[in-house]
């Protein structure tokens, strides 16, 4: 994930500090240049950096630091605040126009994702009861038209094309067809350029002119690091850019196009992108990120990831099956793929307070290992999976033998799931188990 080593650095220098009772200037100074060290190795633009660590030091040595019972708090929500002021304060909305369709032009490079970025947004809206159209305008590079379909059709999203031709033209007559078929938003997937030229921001210019788009949305690869920073710069000052949608931030990006890109060119960044799959975009908020990258996790996109990801109606049922004492490998199979649905496992970890990044890099996470559960209850009969312990020797040849597995990986799946009993157990009774206590839960 982007930011990690970022993350780590940060977390040394505030450890620093928590291990002195009071700090003088020169403490904080010390550490701001420590700050200062770790923002320039991730990327960040030096004048950004420059900036960000003259006002923070500011800030932190001031009397409300100073006087302060426990001042290392102190200078961490100071450069919380800072950093979240740094990547815009607070989260973008997309402006709709008052008289429909919508339009939302999409530029870029090429190679930055932008017509699988379409697609993400496309569904996203699809999701919030829009309509949207999706609009074929790279009408050069191969393939670029057969791509925008596929990934159109996987979002269940019309794609709008009339082959190779004018960009221009394409775009009008969309427009027209959406307004005949009640699409709401349009989408124009535009060609990129292996660089930036004035052909392609002519084009540009000249698509913009003709279909007067809401938004003008940049896709930028956040693992190109400054050259994504100086891409916006440029786009910006030719099209007038309304928003930033920063895709693989889930890479081993080192994260300072993220910290930069606001600064820089003033334009916000609206989404991001998390993974390869469809579904992998995500508004982009700039206090929950903050709070990422100092180690104070995520909690409110942890639990919107549960809310889109976990069955309420199921959830419900199966508090009334906890209640009851009754919880099967059937149930224990439904948790899993509700689980798997919200990413990996350590992405979500990272997302709780006090989790320790470093101590998540030791943890041997088995992101195979849901899938080998589900293998192993899959080759059980419904009675097996409502009655395990009928599992004797025998019918437990069987089902390895038909998952492919071995009895001892289908026996440590069995402990895993009577743990999981135990603790449903005491949860629906209201008993906390002992791991839990102390925590806050």
């Amino acid at each position: 994930m982007a930011f990690e080593a970022l993350g780590e650095k940060l977390a040394g220098v505030f450890k620093r500090l928590r291990g002195k009772g009071r700090l003088s200037e020169s403490d904080v100074k010390a550490a701001m240049r420590e700050v200062r060290l770790a923002l320039l190795e991730s990327d960040v633009s030096f004048k950004v950096v420059k900036d960000f660590v003259a006002k923070t030091t500011e800030r932190c040595i001031g009397a409300d630091v100073m006087e302060t019972l426990n001042p290392a708090q102190m200078v961490i929500k100071i450069v919380n605040e800072e950093l979240t002021s740094l990547m815009g304060g607070q989260a973008e909305k997309l402006q709709f126009s008052s008289k429909p369709p919508t339009v939302i032009m999409l530029a870029g490079l090429q190679g930055a994702g932008k017509t699988t970025t379409a697609a993400k947004l496309a569904g996203m809206l699809k999701s919030q009861s829009k309509r949207p159209l999706l609009v074929a305008c790279d009408v050069y590079r191969p393939a670029a038209i057969e791509q925008l379909k596929v990934v159109g059709s996987q979002r269940g999203v019309p794609v709008f094309e009339q082959g190779q031709g004018d960009p221009v033209k394409i775009a009008r007559s969309a427009l027209e067809h959406a307004k005949a078929h009640g699409n709401d938003v349009v989408l124009l997937d535009t060609a990129g350029r292996l660089h930036i030229d004035e052909e392609l921001m002519d084009e540009l210019r000249r698509l913009k002119a003709a279909a007067e788009p809401k938004e003008i949305l940049l896709v930028v690869d956040a693992m190109t690091g400054q050259d994504a920073v100086s891409a916006a710069s440029s786009f910006h000052e030719s099209l007038g850019l309304t928003g930033v949608i920063m895709t693989k931030l889930d890479g081993d990006a080192r994260g300072g196009a993220a910290l930069s890109v606001r600064a820089v060119t003033g334009c916000p960044i609206k989404f991001c992108g998390v993974g390869e799959k469809l579904d992998n975009l995500e508004v982009f908020h700039p206090d929950r990120m903050a709070s990422r990258i100092l180690g104070m996790g995520d909690v409110l996109s942890l639990i919107e990831k549960a809310e889109k990801n976990l069955d309420a109606k199921k959830a419900q049922e199966m508090e009334q099956r906890l209640r009851a004492g009754r919880f099967t490998l059937t149930d224990y199979l439904d948790q899993m793929a509700q689980v798997k649905g919200m990413g990996s496992v350590s992405d979500l970890a990272g997302m709780i307070p006090g989790v320790d990044k470093r101590a998540l890099q030791n943890a041997k996470f088995d992101e195979k290992a849901i899938a080998r559960s589900e293998a192993l209850i899959l080759s059980m009969t419904p009675r097996e999976r409502d009655f395990p312990e009928i599992l004797n020797s025998s019918r437990k040849r069987r089902v390895a033998a038909g998952s492919g597995m071995r009895v001892e990986d289908l026996n440590r799946m069995l402990k895993q799931y009577d743990m999981m009993k135990q603790l449903a157990k005491q949860m629906a009774s209201g008993r906390m188990p002992k791991g839990f206590r102390g925590m806050g839960l």
